[in-house]
C-alpha cells in the first residue's frame, strides 16, 4: 500500500500533535491507529527511530514498536526476528541523556517482550549485559530493561503459557548471579549520577525479588539490601529515594511470604536478621511522625505490615510459645496509632487477614494471645472515628473521612468477636461515663457500639438498658451528629428491644419524633425503624395503623427515596403478621399510595418530563410498590385466594399503560418488571388472569425495543406455568416469537459482546422451559438453532452471561443421562442425537473459548458441560471430540516455542476422561488453558 510511507506518516503525526484543527487532528489519530495495525509499521517505525526527526515521532515509533511486539508478533516470519532484536538493541545503545523517559519505557518495554517471546534467543540478559553494560549512556535504559523483564512475565497481552513462563523462569534464575554483580557494580561506578544509579538499581533489583529469582539466603548480605535500609534509616534520604527502598524492603519480605515450612538453618537466620533489621526502623518512623513526613510515615506502615504479613504463619503457629515476630504487630500499632488516619487505612487488611484465620481455627488460647492487639486497635480506631470539634452539623456523604469511617465499620464488625462485642461495648460506654467526655468523643463511642450492638446478647441487662435509656432521654441541645449516631444505634440494638418489650413504645415514639425532624435525624430514624419493624414483627402488629399513616405521609419526611423503600420494606413485613380480613385492606391502601400518582404521572406527563429519582419518575413510585410487594408475603395455601391477587389484577391496567408510555427507556421497564416478577412470584398460579395479556404485550413490546427484561419475565411465566399442560402451548408460542428478534440482535457485529444481558436473560428462559417442560422443547422445532446460538455464545467472555450458556446445556445434558425415570425415558433418546450430532462442535467450542477467551474462574461452568456431555454420549465418542478440539489448537507460539507438548495434551484429555466429578475436570481445564495464556 502505497499511502503508507516515512513521509507520509511524519505528517500524520504532525497533525496530531501540532496541528490545532480538532477535525484534522481526529482523522490523523484514526488513520494513525490503522497503520499501526499494518504490516508495514513494522520498517517505519523502525525507521523513524533511526531518523530521529523529532519528539512526537520518536515516541509514537517507540510506541508502535512496543504495542506491535506485544499483540502482532505472529505478522513476522521467524527469520526475521534476529535482525528485529538487532535493530532494538541499537535504537537502546543509542539512547542518551537527551532521550525522553517515556521513550526510554517503550522501548525497553519492545526488548522485554521480545526476549519473552523469541524462543531462539536462548540467553538475552547475558546478551545485553555484554552488548551494553560496558557503555555508560547505556546503563540507563539497560537498567529499565532489567526491570521490566520480570514484570513482563506475566503480561496477559503476551499470553507466554506456562512452559514459556517457567523456560524464562529458569533463565532468569541462571541470570540472576550476573544481574546481582552487574546492579552492586553500577552503585560502586563514580562516573554516574549516584542518586539516579541508587534509584534504577533499587527498582531493578526490587522486580528481580518480586519473581523470588534469589534464593532468601542470599538476599540480605548483599549491597542493595543493605542500601535499602541505611537509606530508610537515613532522616535526610529524598523522598523519591525512600520510596524505591521501601518498594525494595517489601519485595524482600515478600519473598519469605513464599517460603516452605521446612526451611534449613541459614535461611531461619536469613529471616531473623531481616526481622531485626525492619526492627530498627522504629527510630525513623518516629522521625519521620516528628518531622510530620506523612510520605515517609506511610513507607514505614507499609513495610511494618508487610513484615507481619511474611511471618503470619509463624504468628499464629504456637500460642504456648508466642514467635518473636508478635513484635511486627507492636510495629504496625504504632503505625495505626498515628495522627493520620490514611495510615491507619494501610494495615486494614492485615487485621481482616488476622481476623478470618482466628475465626477459622476457632482456638479460645489462640484468640486471647491477639486479644490486647485487638483492644488496641479498637482504642485507635475510636479516636480516629471522631470529627473535628468545631464540626457544625453531620458528616457529608462521599468524603474521605466518610469513606474511611465505613472501613472503619466494616472491620470492627469483623475483629469484635476477638475482644468479644459485649467488652468493646462496655469499654465504649465507660468512655461515656467519663466527666467533661466532649461531644465529638460521645458520638465516636456510639459509634463504636453501633458496630456491635448487633452481637450482643438480647437478654443483656447491665449496660444496654442504660444506654436506651440515655439516648431516648437525650436534649435537643446535644449535637446533632450525636443525636444521629445514637438513633442509628438503637436501630442495631433491635433484637434487644424485640426481647425487651417494655421499651418498644417508649422507642417507637422517639423515632417518630425523631422522623418528623427537618435537621436531618429523619434519615437515622428511618433506618432505625426499617430494623425495629424487621425484629419485631409480632410486636409491632399492634402499631399497623401508625405504621400506615407513616406510609402515607413518606414525601412528609426528609428522607431520600432509598431510605423511603426500606421503611416500606419494614413496613410490609408487620402486614404480613396481620390477620387475613386486615391485611388486603391495609395492603391495599399502601400500595395505592405509590400507585396513585403514578397514574397520575401516566395520564398527565410526558415522556420527555422524566426526571431521574424524583417524583416525576416513574421509578421513584414503581421501587416503591415493588418493596411493598415483594416484602409482604402471608402463609397462604394454593386452594385460597391470595390477598394480593385483587391488587395486582386491578394494578394491570396501569401496569400496561406504564410499559405502553415508557417502552423506550430501558431502566423503566426494568423496574416495572421486576414489580411483575415479585408480583407474580408472590401469588404464584393465581395470577393466570395476566398471563394471556402480559405475554401478548411484551412480544410486541420486545419485537420492536428488544429488552432483555421482557425475556426474564418470560422466564418467571415459564418457572410458574409451564407445569400446566393447559399453558405449555402460549408459553412456547412466547419463546418463538422472542427467537426471531433475539438471534436477529445476537447475529449484529458484536452482537454478542454488546448484548450481554440479552444472552443472560434469553438462555435462563430457555433453562427453564427445560427444568419444566423438556419434552414439549425438545421435540419442538426451535431446541436446534437454540443450540446453535449457544455454541457461538460459548464465547462470550460475560460472567452472568456466560454461565447462563453453560447452565443451558448442563440442562439439556441432564435429560440426556441414563436414568429409570419416565421422563427422562422420553426425553434421553432426543438429548442422545443433539449430543451426538453437535457435541464435536460443542467441545470445540468449549476448548477454544476456555483457552482463548474465558477468565479462568469461568471455566468450572465449562467443566460442568464437559462432564454432563460424557455421560450422554460415552467416552467412545468423547474421546474423538476431544482429540479434534486439542488438534486445532496451536502447537507453537508465534515466537516458536512449544505452548502444549503432545504428552501434556494427552495428559488432559486422559484426565477429563477418567474424571469421576467436574471439580477434577474443573482442575484440570485450568492447569490446561494456563499453557496457552
Amino acid at each position: 500500500m502505497d499511502t503508507y510511507s516515512v513521509d507520509v506518516v511524519y505528517q500524520a503525526i504532525s497533525a496530531l500533535f501540532q496541528g490545532n484543527n480538532p477535525k484534522e487532528q481526529e482523522k490523523a489519530n484514526k488513520w494513525l491507529q490503522d497503520f499501526q495495525k499494518s504490516i508495514y509499521s513494522w520498517t517505519i517505525a523502525d525507521e523513524l527511530l533511526h531518523q530521529k526527526r523529532d519528539l512526537h515521532a520518536n515516541y509514537f515509533a517507540a510506541q508502535t514498536m512496543r504495542n506491535k511486539i506485544q499483540n502482532s508478533f505472529s505478522e513476522l516470519p521467524p527469520h526475521t526476528h534476529e535482525s528485529l532484536r538487532d535493530s532494538l538493541i541499537t535504537h537502546i545503545g543509542q539512547i542518551d541523556e537527551q532521550t525522553d523517559n517515556v521513550i526510554v519505557t517503550q522501548l525497553s518495554l519492545a526488548v522485554a517482550d521480545l526476549a519473552l517471546l523469541m524462543a531462539s534467543w536462548q540467553e538475552p540478559i547475558n546478551d545485553l549485559l555484554v552488548t551494553l553494560a560496558p557503555h555508560p549512556a547505556a546503563i540507563w535504559p539497560l537498567l529499565e530493561v532489567l526491570k521490566v523483564l520480570p514484570e513482563e512475565i506475566d503480561s496477559r497481552y503476551l499470553r507466554l503459557g506456562a512452559n514459556r513462563r517457567e523456560e524464562v523462569h529458569k533463565q532468569l534464575d541462571a541470570s540472576a548471579e550476573c544481574v546481582l554483580k552487574f546492579l552492586c557494580m553500577c552503585l560502586q561506578r563514580d562516573d554516574l549520577d549516584q542518586q539516579r544509579v541508587w534509584n534504577a538499581a533499587l527498582r531493578t533489583y526490587s522486580a528481580w525479588l518480586v519473581i523470588h529469582a534469589f534464593p532468601v539466603a542470599h538476599v540480605y548480605n548483599n549491597a542493595l539490601t543493605q542500601l535499602a535500609f541505611r537509606l530508610l534509616s537515613l532522616p535526610e534520604t529524598s523522598g523519591k529515594l525512600h520510596e524505591n527502598a521501601t518498594e525494595c524492603v517489601c519485595a524482600l519480605l515478600s519473598c519469605m511470604n513464599t517460603r516452605q515450612d521446612s526451611e534449613n538453618q541459614c535461611e531461619s537466620s536469613v529471616e531473623a536478621q531481616i526481622f531485626a533489621a525492619v526492627c530498627t526502623l522504629e527510630t525513623p518512623y518516629h522521625l519521620s511522625v516528628a518531622h510530620e513526613d506523612t510520605d515517609k510515615t506511610i513507607n514505614y506502615c507499609r513495610i511494618f505490615t508487610s513484615l507481619c504479613d511474611a511471618f503470619f504463619n509463624e504468628l499464629l503457629a504456637d500460642p504456648q510459645k508466642p514467635h518473636y515476630c508478635l513484635k511486627g504487630l507492636d510495629l504496625v500499632l504504632l503505625c495505626v496509632g498515628h495522627f493520620d488516619y490514611e495510615v491507619a487505612e494501610i494495615t486494614f487488611h492485615l487485621w481482616y487477614k488476622l481476623s478470618e484465620d482466628l475465626f477459622q481455627r476457632n482456638d479460645d488460647k489462640l484468640t486471647a494471645l491477639f486479644r490486647p492487639h485487638i483492644e488496641r486497635l479498637i482504642s485507635a480506631l475510636y479516636r480516629h472515628s471522631q470529627m473535628e470539634s468545631d464540626h457544625d452539623g453531620l458528616i457529608e456523604e462521599n468524603n474521605t473521612f466518610y469513606d474511611f469511617r465505613r472501613k472503619v465499620s466494616d472491620l470492627i464488625k469483623d475483629v469484635a468477636f476477638i475482644v468479644g462485642s459485649g467488652a468493646c461495648f462496655k469499654q465504649m460506654f465507660l468512655i461515656l461515663q467519663a466527666p467533661d467526655t466532649t461531644w465529638e468523643s460521645t458520638e465516636a463511642a456510639l459509634f463504636i457500639m453501633q458496630n456491635v450492638a448487633k452481637n450482643i446478647l438480647p437478654d443483656e441487662n447491665e449496660v444496654i438498658p442504660k444506654v436506651v435509656e440515655a439516648i431516648l432521654n437525650m436534649s435537643e441541645q446535644t449535637h446533632i451528629a450525636v443525636r444521629y449516631t445514637a438513633i442509628l444505634l438503637i436501630g442495631e440494638l433491635c433484637d434487644w428491644i424485640e426481647n425487651h418489650a417494655e421499651s418498644l413504645e417508649a422507642v417507637l415514639n422517639f423515632l417518630l419524633y425523631a422522623l418528623q425532624q427537618k435537621n436531618g435525624l429523619a434519615p437515622a430514624a428511618a433506618m432505625a425503624l426499617t430494623s425495629i419493624c424487621t425484629a419485631c414483627r409480632q410486636k409491632m402488629v399492634c402499631h399497623i395503623s401508625g405504621l400506615v399513616e407513616i406510609a402515607r405521609s413518606l414525601d412528609s419526611f426528609q428522607i431520600n427515596n432509598d431510605v423511603a423503600i426500606g421503611l416500606l420494606k419494614g413496613i410490609s413485613l408487620i402486614l404480613t403478621r396481620l390477620p387475613r380480613d386486615q391485611l388486603q385492606p391495609a395492603l391495599r391502601e399502601i400500595v395505592g399510595f405509590q400507585l396513585q400518582p403514578l397514574a397520575q404521572l401516566v395520564e398527565t406527563s410526558s415522556v420527555a418530563s422524566v426526571q431521574r429519582g424524583e417524583r416525576s419518575d416513574p421509578v421513584y413510585w414503581i421501587d416503591r410498590a415493588c418493596a411493598i410487594i415483594r416484602h409482604t408475603n402471608p402463609d397462604v395455601p394454593d386452594t385460597v385466594e391470595h390477598p394480593t391477587v385483587a391488587i395486582l389484577n386491578d394494578a394491570w391496567q396501569l401496569i400496561s399503560r406504564v410499559m405502553d408510555k415508557y417502552q423506550t427507556d430501558l431502566r423503566i421497564m426494568e423496574r416495572t418488571c421486576r414489580l411483575i416478577r415479585y408480583g407474580i412470584r408472590m401469588v404464584r398460579k393465581q395470577a393466570v388472569m395476566l398471563v394471556e395479556p402480559l405475554i401478548k404485550q411484551m412480544v410486541l413490546l420486545y419485537a420492536v425495543q428488544h429488552h432483555s427484561c421482557f425475556l426474564y419475565v418470560g422466564s418467571i411465566l415459564v418457572d410458574e406455568f409451564a407445569k400446566s399442560s393447559e399453558c405449555i402451548g402460549g408459553l412456547l408460542e412466547m419463546l418463538q416469537a422472542f427467537i426471531e428478534p433475539t438471534f436477529g440482535l445476537l447475529q449484529m457485529e458484536n452482537g454478542l459482546r454488546n448484548n450481554p444481558d440479552t444472552v443472560d436473560d434469553f438462555f435462563r428462559l430457555a433453562s427453564r422451559y427445560l427444568d419444566c417442560c423438556p419434552l414439549q422443547l425438545l421435540q419442538s422445532s426451535l431446541i436446534t438453532p437454540i443450540f446453535q446460538c449457544a455454541l457461538i455464545a460459548c464465547s462470550l467472555d460475560h460472567r452472568e452471561a456466560n454461565s447462563s450458556v453453560m447452565k443451558f446445556f448442563v440442562n439439556l445434558l441432564v435429560w440426556g443421562r441414563p436414568n429409570s425415570h419416565s421422563r427422562n425415558a422420553e426425553c434421553r433418546p432426543l438429548v442422545v442425537e443433539l449430543a451426538c450430532q453437535h457435541g464435536g462442535a460443542l467441545v470445540m467450542n468449549l476448548i477454544q473459548a476456555s483457552v482463548f477467551q474465558l477468565h479462568s474462574y469461568m471455566l468450572a461452568d465449562v467443566a460442568e458441560v464437559l462432564n454432563e456431555l460424557k455421560q450422554v454420549v460415552g467416552n467412545d465418542r468423547m474421546q474423538p471430540f476431544l482429540v479434534q478440539a486439542l488438534e486445532a489448537l496451536p502447537k507453537k507460539n508465534s515466537g516458536g516455542y512449544v505452548t502444549a507438548t503432545q504428552q501434556q495434551l494427552d495428559d488432559f484429555s486422559r484426565t477429563v476422561l477418567s474424571a469421576d466429578t467436574t471439580k477434577a475436570i474443573s482442575q484440570a481445564l485450568k492447569t490446561f488453558t494456563r499453557l496457552f495464556r
